[in-house]
């Protein structure tokens, strides 16, 4: 008995005060230049990754000037010195014989300039290639002396427009649609602008684009807290870039009750490669009652803030452990010595049994 109070002694004097080493921390942090709620820095560059989620919109969305034609594009087609057309002829035949509307490209990439002219196949021309095979094609085929044609898009917009919302994918691109993805992992908004319109620039005339950031997804602060003997959990706060340890304590409506209010710190990684880490004490007590704001650090993707138990509670999570298996070892044991009792009375006419 005397050994198990020891013991127990032991764990309560250890856990009862504030590991050395995150006061000596604290204290180095302190005289420091670490950012704080008071003196806030202005973040790098945001870099997206995913799942950011991006807003993609663009200026312009016209047509290259050597797009080929494709079957179901509108073409304004115009022509001059074409048959002749007589007085006592009906108006249906008159028609027939202008060539002056719109004419849409067959599913076989051929045009149609009706009975009189019949069929030209454009489809995979340019405009200007179009229009010199309709010219041949009129004098040739259809006895035209010296035709004048003119030839264009009545809708010069893209085969679709960019615009709205664009998941970053878990391989670094975002989808533009019909004209394919584009890797954008890593970059700032101005390299993923330049980005994105140069591979536009392969289906649409001089692309123009804005993109901004809808959803900070991929940078995250974590809060884990010690459950005093149970786990620990762990939340992921989105980093948005002006959070402090307040701010983002806020979003799990502050400490647990098992939470030690005089061993909190924010556990900042060093670069890759690194053992080397920077761990900053919290004075809650400071940054909340008193609003002292020494301790109250401004942020940075990656962070851990740290939420130490109780020490008491977790000595008694630690003690209840071994003790309440053995309660209801013993509670078991003398149950059923109560119970095989109460049958041998009964048995034995005391009639004081269970049945």
């Amino acid at each position: 008995m005397l050994v198990f109070s020891t013991v127990i002694g032991c764990l309560v004097a250890s856990g009862c005060c504030v590991n050395p080493e995150v006061r000596r921390t604290s204290f180095d942090a302190s005289m420091t230049d670490i950012p704080t709620e008071m003196q806030k820095v202005s973040i790098p560059p945001y870099r997206v990754e995913a799942p950011d989620i991006l807003s993609i919109e663009a200026v312009n969305n016209i047509r290259p000037q050597n797009d080929p034609l494709k079957a179901g594009d509108d073409l304004v087609i115009r022509v001059s010195r074409t048959l002749p057309i007589n007085a006592d002829e009906d108006q249906v035949e008159k028609d027939f014989k202008q060539i002056n509307g719109v004419y849409k490209v067959q599913a076989d990439g051929d045009v149609d300039l009706g009975p009189e002219y019949g069929s030209v196949r454009v489809e995979g021309l340019t405009l200007k290639k179009a229009k010199t095979t309709i010219a041949r094609h009129l004098r040739d085929e259809a006895g035209l002396a010296d035709p004048q044609v003119a030839v264009s898009l009545p809708n010069v917009n893209g085969k679709q427009l960019i615009t709205g919302e664009h998941l970053i994918r878990p391989d670094g691109t975002v989808s533009l649609g019909v004209y394919g993805s584009v890797y954008v992992n890593g970059m700032n908004l101005d390299e993923v602008k330049l980005e994105v319109e140069k591979h536009l620039s392969k289906f649409i005339h001089q692309p123009e684009v804005q993109v901004d950031v809808l959803a900070y997804n991929s940078k995250v602060i974590y809060i884990i807290s010690d459950g005093a003997g149970a786990g620990e959990s762990v939340t992921r706060i989105p980093f948005t870039g002006n959070e402090t340890v307040l701010d983002v304590m806020a979003n799990v409506d502050g400490l647990s009750e098992v939470a030690a209010k005089n061993n909190i710190w924010v556990a900042r990684p060093g670069p890759h490669g690194s053992d080397v880490t920077q761990k900053m004490f919290v004075d809650w007590r400071g940054i909340t009652q008193d609003a002292v704001t020494t301790t109250n650090y401004q942020l940075l993707p990656g962070d851990r803030i740290y939420v130490k138990a109780d020490p008491m509670i977790a000595t008694d999570t630690f003690i209840a452990k071994f003790t309440v298996p053995m309660s209801r070892l013993f509670g078991v044991t003398l149950l059923g010595n109560g119970t095989v009792n109460s049958i041998k009375r009964g048995a034995n006419g005391g009639g004081n049994g269970i049945f």
